[in-house]
């Protein structure tokens, strides 16, 4: 069998998406599009070769983490230079095919991977996904619009598939060119390319408006939609301030709990669970493991997220209500919808924070302690 490499393109800005954020990190259903396009290649192919940004290794890291991957490399000035780096860094390991991949192309198919691995197998030296161009087109010429006829004019997506030495010396060749794809150094070079059918749901995320269309076709394929609960309490003790939602709450009172006792990460920490059927956060953290002791409950959330993800899901809402009387919750509520978007890596439209008093009754009236509740949406395959 021969060995099969895959090139993710992932070092561009992404400045037509128009965000602070480079495209490839911005979370879809949760996930950075960079750990969806990732993770559509694993198993597919026997090593995987990220080409980052020159500031981007924290970013990566944590869109990566758990995946078995090679060690990140910097990209250069343009694409091309970009998987020329990654290239030469595959050549010490020899792979027999190499995958060129856009990292904004997250749907990528199983079908399509396969297609192009078949295609190559098959003796091509070089395998592109190529749709047929649909819309009629038009060109202003001397300020009028003239038709352009599409026969014969073809769409190319990635991953463009080759025999490696031979992309190898393609890139070497023509390293001077600023090419926007590898087939057309394929092309310069003289290999013989194969057409395989791609798919427009192999869509690139290249403006905002994608990211919605992207999200709604990931969404499609996740059909089991759950609901999960979570209930918690916790009493007043002596102290100086309350952890609510990830976000320190000055208060004449503190918390009693063997964490930080945050009521309000510990009730949407049980959603989750609940959502997935995975137990409840006492299973995952009991209070009897001095691990946990005085430890941050956005840790008890993010390894909530993640067992949702380690089964192929995704978090797509939560809503949390605190109950008590005091401390105010509105200066903070901003806040701890931030911080809670953070944990979960949703966009904060997705995250709802609010709260609400008992009228003073019940042990939250009387200022005993607070509680919390919360809802958690989950999306499984």
């Amino acid at each position: 069998m021969p060995r099969v490499a895959a090139v993710i393109v992932a070092a561009g800005k992404g400045e037509r998406a128009g965000g602070a954020l480079a495209k490839q990190y911005v979370p879809l259903l949760g996930k950075p599009v960079l750990r969806w396009t990732i993770e559509a290649f694993q198993g597919a192919v026997d090593m995987i070769q990220a080409v980052i940004g020159v500031d981007d290794q924290a970013l990566y890291a944590a869109a990566v983490e758990g995946l078995e991957v090679l060690p990140p490399l910097a990209g250069g000035p343009t694409r091309q230079h970009s998987v020329m780096h990654g290239l030469e860094a595959l050549a010490h390991l020899k792979p027999d095919l190499v995958l060129i991949h856009d990292a904004a192309r997250p749907l990528v198919s199983p079908r399509i991977i396969g297609a192009v691995i078949a295609a190559l197998a098959n003796g091509a030296d070089a395998a592109v996904p190529l749709l047929p161009v649909a819309d009629t087109l038009r060109r202003r010429d001397d300020g009028h619009w003239t038709a352009v006829p599409r026969e014969g004019l073809m769409r190319a997506q990635t991953p463009q598939g080759f025999r490696f030495e031979k992309i190898l010396k393609a890139h070497r060749d023509h390293k001077t060119l600023a090419s926007t794809d590898d087939m057309a150094l394929a092309e310069l070079a003289g290999l013989a390319i194969v057409q395989v059918p791609g798919e427009e749901t192999n869509l690139k995320i290249t403006a905002s408006q994608d990211f919605a269309a992207a999200e709604r076709l990931l969404a499609a394929g996740l059909g089991d939609v759950r609901t999960g609960f979570g209930f918690d309490a916790h009493r007043f003790v002596a102290g100086d301030h309350v952890w609510l939602c990830g976000v320190k709450v000055p208060h004449d009172r503190g918390l009693e709990g063997h964490s930080d006792a945050d009521a309000g990460l510990h009730a949407l920490t049980d959603a989750i669970l609940g959502a997935a059927g995975a137990g409840d956060i006492g299973v995952h953290f009991p209070p009897t493991d001095e691990r946990w002791r005085g430890a941050p409950s956005w840790k008890f959330l993010d390894r909530a997220a993640n067992l949702v993800r380690d089964k192929g899901g995704a978090v797509t809402h939560c809503d949390v209500t605190l109950i008590c009387e005091r401390p105010k919750i509105g200066p903070h509520r901003e806040a701890m919808r931030a911080k809670i978007a953070e944990i979960l890596k949703l966009h904060i439209s997705r995250v709802s924070v609010k709260a609400t008093t008992t009228e003073k009754m019940g042990f939250t009236g009387r200022g005993e302690g607070l509680a919390a509740q919360a809802v958690a949406t989950v999306r499984l395959p």
